[in-house]
């Protein structure tokens, strides 16, 4: 039997059905943000509108999806977020992470996030706001095109170039102009030890992104500060003191999780 007519019943002999819908919902609802009615959801997984029923109605009971009264639209909670943060790693990043986050934020005046790569998109992990009212700041767990970002850059910076490209097959088709683009400009981040740049998503901000390392020298997250410029206030804080105090906070972050001198 050929390699590949045994990986085929390898997967008809472990083929789950149920679970197999569950996550086709979950992962649908995920890309979208409005959420998406029965009819809707068992019309583009090409489902029979009974059996999706059946499975909303298990995954409300489980606390993963809910329904939205008013339009009769089902959307994902929380949940999902909460269960990835179970997951020691992460756990332990934005434990270490949160505080400090929060004190820089304050002293710059200035709000940052965390994220890392998830399925191919930058996922928001943690997000702190500075004092100041007026505030640019990034949704808790929002899922961002790697490509649109500071923090995609850096992330990619410093990957091995198979695993990169890897990664960014799950991000999405773009345009060859674009794909180009990001990959241009990742030479540059490496060498710089940071991202700075022009926000491609809202005008008038300036993204200052930096890596943080794990014991092994691999990049595990970015943390990056939108920075606009205050005109008034008790706290005006330069972009380039940001950026110094953006990458030694990303230091000391990779320090305690365990990075050593030759993690670049």
């Amino acid at each position: 039997m050929s390699g590949k007519a045994e990986d085929q019943t390898d997967q008809e002999k472990y083929r789950a059905p149920a679970l197999s819908k569950g996550l086709d919902i979950l992962e649908l609802l995920a890309s979208e943000a409005d959420g998406l009615s029965q009819i809707a959801i068992a019309k583009q997984l090409n489902r029979n509108t009974s059996e999706i029923f059946r499975m909303l109605m298990v995954l409300c009971q489980r606390g993963y999806v809910e329904l939205r009264e008013e339009d009769e639209r089902y959307h994902l909670t929380t949940k999902m977020f909460e269960v990835a943060h179970r997951h020691p790693p992460i756990r332990r990043l934005t434990s270490i992470a949160g505080e400090a986050m929060q004190r820089l934020a304050d002293e710059v005046n200035q709000s940052m996030h965390l994220a890392i790569i998830h399925s191919g998109k930058v996922l928001v992990i943690a997000q702190v706001d500075c004092q100041d009212n007026n505030i640019t700041a990034v949704r808790l767990g929002a899922q961002i095109n790697i490509y649109d970002t500071a923090s995609g850059r850096v992330l990619a910076a410093w990957m091995d170039p198979d695993a990169r490209d890897a990664m960014l097959k799950g991000a999405g088709d773009v345009s060859d102009e674009t794909y180009q683009e990001f990959i241009a400009d990742l030479p540059a981040v490496h060498d710089a030890g940071y991202c700075e740049a022009t926000s491609l998503t809202i005008a008038g901000v300036w993204n200052l992104s930096a890596p943080i390392f794990d014991f092994s020298g691999k990049v595990v997250a970015a943390l990056t500060i939108p920075f606009i410029q205050r005109l008034s206030g008790t706290s005006i804080v330069s972009v380039e003191e940001c950026r110094e105090r953006l990458v030694a906070l990303c230091a000391d972050i990779s320090r305690r999780l365990g990075a050593g001198a030759g993690a670049d």
